[in-house]
């Protein structure tokens, strides 16, 4: 099992990332601001102009840590990683089952079926929490999206089940608003780009670490993150690491999202407006990276495993048991189905 490590964030642009000895160390104006060891690294995420030496990258690879590169407003850029590894057989699974119509539907619809089961409880959390919620419809919702979870069922192909898993997305973003509690903060649904308010810039921003924390995840269990079965492949698209992050949206990133400005840890006064939408201050890029370091480390009982474990090792276990499936391990996969 891999333990639950350290991501180094490095968000400052006079920033620079050097090799010195067995650790990574940050400069800043030529003077050495801190030292990591490599052995407690799990990952690097480089934000905007941030540099680095040839040797960090070949330092990584070689320690298995990943490198993230991301613009100023952490959109993803790229990703580097060493040699892969794991078991070639295990990957040839995993195409044999994505170029069978019948077993990828199957398995698209576990990560679907998670995905609207765990919306659903997120909306009855809050509605049990925040009795108004009430006056804009969330029981009407909460029963839509039960409905939608039995119409999987009857999904003939992948387009039918697309189709359930977007009006179902709808419908939860339609009311995941109602349970702000944050003055000047409004959130009428899901709008990506651009950003049209601060909560689904937060949203954006943290369902794009956690990708990259997904996609790390496969690799690392030998999956090639590119091949997946509800998100079609593209050309440089971590398919699988989309289809499994759906399962975790609500119960990891939304509700932290929705926590950070009911707890007034986030405001409107963090973000900057722009003609492309709503960004993060820097100061407040890094207090949010913070909190998110923070939410990882929380416990959790896994659904499946019945293991206490840090919230953020969820990703690392998921992609560990669907490897395990596809070896035939397992005779299903077991989505994370949050309680």
């Amino acid at each position: 099992m891999k333990r639950l490590l350290n991501t180094l964030y490095l968000t400052n642009p006079d920033a620079y990332l050097r090799k010195k000895d067995d650790a990574l160390a940050v400069y800043v104006d030529q003077k050495k601001i801190m030292s990591v060891p490599f052995h407690l690294l799990e990952g690097v995420v480089l934000f905007g102009h941030v540099g680095c030496s040839t040797s960090v990258l070949g330092a990584c690879a070689m320690h298995g840590i990943s490198v993230s590169i991301l613009d100023e407003r952490g959109r993803f850029q790229a990703h580097v990683n060493g040699p892969t590894s794991g078991n070639v057989l295990l990957r040839r699974e995993q195409y044999r089952l994505s170029m069978d119509s019948s077993a990828c539907l199957s398995i698209a619809k576990r990560f679907v079926s998670a995905k609207i089961h765990n919306a659903r409880l997120v909306l009855q959390h809050y509605a049990r929490d925040y009795s108004d919620m009430k006056d804009i419809g969330v029981d009407r919702i909460v029963d839509a999206l039960e409905n939608s979870k039995k119409e999987i069922f009857y999904c003939n192909n992948l387009d039918e089940l697309r189709g359930v898993e977007g009006n179902a997305a709808h419908l939860y973003y339609s009311a995941l608003g109602g349970a702000l509690r944050c003055e000047n903060i409004i959130f009428s649904g899901r709008k990506k780009r651009p950003p049209k308010d601060p909560v689904n810039a937060v949203l954006s921003f943290f369902y794009t670490m956690l990708s990259r924390e997904l996609l790390s995840a496969c690799e690392s269990v030998g999956l090639d993150p590119q091949m997946g079965y509800l998100h079609a492949c593209r050309p440089g698209r971590a398919s699988l690491a989309l289809d499994l992050i759906e399962e975790l949206r609500a119960p990891m990133v939304d509700r932290f999202v929705l926590s950070l400005f009911n707890r007034k840890q986030l405001s409107e006064t963090d973000f900057l407006t722009q003609s492309q939408g709503f960004f993060f201050k820097d100061a407040s890029l890094k207090k949010a990276i913070g909190y998110w370091q923070q939410k990882k480390q929380s416990q959790i009982i896994h659904p499946f495993l019945k293991e206490k474990m840090p919230l953020g090792l969820v990703p690392f276990v998921q992609a560990q048991l669907f490897s395990r499936y596809l070896r035939g391990d397992l005779s299903d996969y077991p989505a994370f189905f949050w309680r």
